[in-house]
């Protein structure tokens, strides 16, 4: 089995447990998600099945969220999971708001949550925070292409975001830094991913609608559906040179990566310069 699929991650479930479950389903070991979603979050999971693990590196990596943040209070997570750290009962407005988004719009310098991931000297931030343990967390630089308002609840002081941003941003932080310029503190609620490069929660499918191996095979995904990488096709004897990891010639100039394909497969991933193609990735011939 080769190819992707587009799950869509429902709340209290792990990016491994999905993992875990789909292994379960189809017995194969080698299958991978292309980024972490908190437990608490939902929405739009890629998952690469089989050898298509080895293609995550060409997948688009921008996402797009729908983010919940209550305003008036801030918490250790800088989401509805943690403990309260500061309150606050004063009104904003949402022009109020508006001009304080203008600051988190572009290349901007992000503070991750001491609860994430993310490791300093081999060991995890939130590892450090389980033990009270201070650790230097360092800003790292994030791109928010798209920043706006659904919608505000001013008397609860209830605000959606939508936001389209580049991988390892913390829509986290975005709430929690969001709350702290206007003065009145915030924490995310609720998280739904929309898009994750070519995976749009419009044609996500359910985790539980996925019950068995047949069911994974018909959603399957050829992952020349989400590649836009320059695509050459072989020849039968340009095939078997590939099949052999051997590099092949072609009659007009080609540079950087290009989707070496096969009947309408991918057969392998090649770096070209001038009229040669060296292959950096071979698959072999899968039914997708």
């Amino acid at each position: 089995m080769f190819g992707f699929l587009n799950i869509y991650k429902p709340k209290g479930k792990t990016s491994h447990d999905v993992v875990a479950i789909l292994r379960r389903v189809t017995k194969i070991k080698q299958i991978g998600h292309t980024g972490t979603l908190d437990p608490f979050a939902e929405g739009v999971l890629p998952i690469c099945i089989g050898k298509a693990t080895r293609l995550i590196e060409y997948l688009a990596d921008d996402k797009a969220y729908i983010g919940t943040v209550q305003l008036g209070k801030s918490t250790t997570t800088y989401d509805i999971e943690g403990d309260a750290v500061k309150v606050s009962d004063k009104d904003v407005s949402i022009e109020e708001i508006e001009n304080a988004l203008q600051g988190f719009r572009g290349e901007i310098e992000q503070l991750p949550p001491i609860y994430s991931a993310i490791k300093v000297n081999g060991k995890k931030l939130y590892e450090y925070a389980r033990k009270g343990e201070e650790v230097e967390i360092k800003p790292r630089k994030v791109t928010i292409n798209e920043l706006k308002i659904l919608n505000y609840d001013s008397k609860n002081r209830i605000l959606e975001l939508y936001i389209e941003c580049s991988k390892g941003t913390y829509i986290r932080s975005i709430a929690n830094d969001l709350g702290e310029v206007l003065g009145v503190y915030g924490h995310l609620v609720k998280l739904i991913r929309v898009k994750a490069g070519e995976f749009d929660i419009k044609d996500c499918i359910k985790l539980e609608d996925i019950k068995t191996k047949e069911d994974v095979e018909r959603v399957l995904i050829n992952p020349l559906e989400k590649l836009h990488y320059k695509r050459y096709e072989l020849n039968e004897d340009e095939k078997n040179k590939v099949l052999n990891g051997m590099e092949i010639s072609v009659s007009e100039n080609v540079e950087g990566t290009v989707i070496l394909v096969y009947s309408n497969n991918i057969l392998a991933i090649g770096e070209a310069s001038g009229l040669r193609i060296k292959c950096s990735k071979v698959f072999g011939i899968s039914s997708v």
